[in-house]
């Protein structure tokens, strides 16, 4: 059994429980990966789009939400904000987007990731995320998020 595989097996019946985790625990965890994961993007100003504005995501599936603005050089996470954007979906639509095992135009024309309120803002955020290089992931979590993608796109094809 390969890792993907196991991964997407523990992921399924464990990720529902995920809206039980408290909040502060799941902004703690976001903003962490967050700085961690784009720390280059943010340091040259990638994200500054969201300066002052906001974005919710929302895994539909899941029960999660998270508020997303761009505050200086981090971004911040808040479980609730007036959002100018929201881009809704389900995990393993996020993860096939994430994995780059979906065109995030297909997804969003299919209305699988749906954007609601300022779509320039949402579309902008999709070029951004879809124009980042996955090679500034770590080799193995890139390698392991793709794999997890091609078999979720398998198993729905």
């Amino acid at each position: 059994m390969s890792l993907a595989h196991l991964a997407l097996r523990i992921a399924e019946p464990l990720l529902p429980l995920g809206r039980h985790v408290p909040f502060a625990v799941q902004r703690e965890l976001v903003e962490r990966v967050a700085a961690s994961l784009f720390a280059e993007p943010l340091a040259e100003g990638a994200f500054d789009l969201l300066e002052g504005r906001w974005l919710r995501l929302e895994v539909s599936d899941l029960g999660l939400a998270w508020c997303l603005t761009c505050d200086g050089a981090r971004l911040r996470v808040e479980e609730r904000a007036a959002a100018d954007v929201c881009i809704r979906g389900n995990w393993r639509d996020f993860l096939l987007l994430a994995s780059r095992q979906e065109d995030p135009d297909t997804l969003f024309f299919r209305r699988r990731l749906v954007i609601e309120g300022d779509t320039d803002l949402g579309l902008g955020m999709k070029n951004l995320l879809d124009g980042l290089d996955p090679e500034q992931l770590p080799p193995r979590l890139w390698q392991l998020l793709r794999q997890m993608g091609e078999r979720v796109r398998q198993a729905a094809g």
